[in-house]
């Protein structure tokens, strides 16, 4: 039987060297980060980009809708589409900090792979675009493989694509793979599904009507509905809300910007309302919440798994 933990080691060596302190780290490899926690952290609203990701040290969890995903060593975590997830660190010391590794799925190579795999019949399938699965040796070696270019970065350019696309193929011919293609294959209704979440991403500030967003994709309103709860569990609405309140959180948090005009740049006409909603997901109001004592938090610039 292969020792995975002999691996795991490896790897968590190479992210200590390059993650020293508790913050985000973008690795010398295009797509490739590292994340570093010294303690557990409070639940963190960030929108996730996708990803193929592990826990190399520690635990984690990452909350869709109300549902949680934990993972930790052993395990994989894929995200197929951009999405509002809730992220945190469960398990850290300072002697074992949480260590992961994220790598961004590029599409291009994405669909490079897919051309150069077996044809299969497309499946039908209906699962989140959040998945946790355990790590097979061959993602563990192509991960370990990834890292080691670190101490040899003149091959990055010309290795590290390979091993990208190697990691990429694994995740297509696994569990996930159903989901991938779904996304990556057009007039699927999961492709229409991400059509949609690029919409929204674009025009949030906008006043949305369920219709017009499903003729946009070609879908009809019902089942457009169904599929984007399906995938993302939560309505196109209740999409478009987080993505408004994430980015009003961000001005005043990183842009500085009071919360009339936040509440505003993103599309709020009442700042009640707008009082009221950044309350019932955050916890806290506006006002509370920007004026309290912080510590940096992951993702308020960037998403990370």
């Amino acid at each position: 039987m292969i020792d995975l933990s002999k691996p795991y080691r490896e790897m968590a060596a190479i992210i200590a060297r390059f993650a020293t302190a508790d913050q985000e780290y973008a690795s010398p490899i295009e797509g490739l980060y590292f994340n570093r926690r010294s303690s557990p952290t409070q639940p963190i609203h960030t929108t996730q980009w996708p990803c193929f990701a592990m826990v190399i040290q520690g635990e984690k969890s990452l909350t869709l809708g109300g549902e949680v995903h934990r993972y930790g060593v052993g395990d994989y975590l894929v995200v197929s589409l951009d999405l509002p997830v809730l992220s945190r660190v469960t398990k850290a010391s300072r002697g074992q900090p949480h260590l992961g590794l994220g790598m961004a799925i590029n599409p291009r190579r994405l669909h490079e792979v897919m051309s150069r795999a077996p044809a299969t019949a497309l499946p039908l399938d209906h699962s989140r675009g959040v998945a946790v699965n355990k790590a097979s040796a061959d993602i563990v070696d192509a991960s370990l493989r990834l890292l080691r270019l670190l101490d040899r970065p003149a091959d990055i350019p010309a290795i590290a694509p390979l091993i990208e696309q190697e990691i990429l193929y694994r995740l297509l011919s696994g569990p996930v793979g159903p989901r991938l293609l779904q996304i990556a294959t057009v007039e699927t209704a999961g492709n229409k599904v991400a059509r949609a979440i690029a919409w929204l991403k674009q025009n949030f500030v906008h006043p949305l009507r369920i219709e017009d967003l499903a003729e946009s994709v070609g879908m009809s309103a019902s089942s457009l509905h169904h599929h984007f709860k399906t995938v993302t569990a939560m309505t196109p609405m209740q999409y478009q809300k987080q993505l408004r309140l994430h980015e009003a959180r961000r001005l005043m948090l990183i842009e500085r910007l009071d919360v009339g005009s936040a509440g505003y740049t993103v599309g709020y006409q009442s700042p009640s309302q707008f009082s009221r909603e950044y309350s019932r997901l955050y916890g806290l109001s506006p006002l509370r919440d920007v004026g309290r004592p912080r510590v940096p938090e992951f993702g308020e610039t960037r998403a990370t798994a």
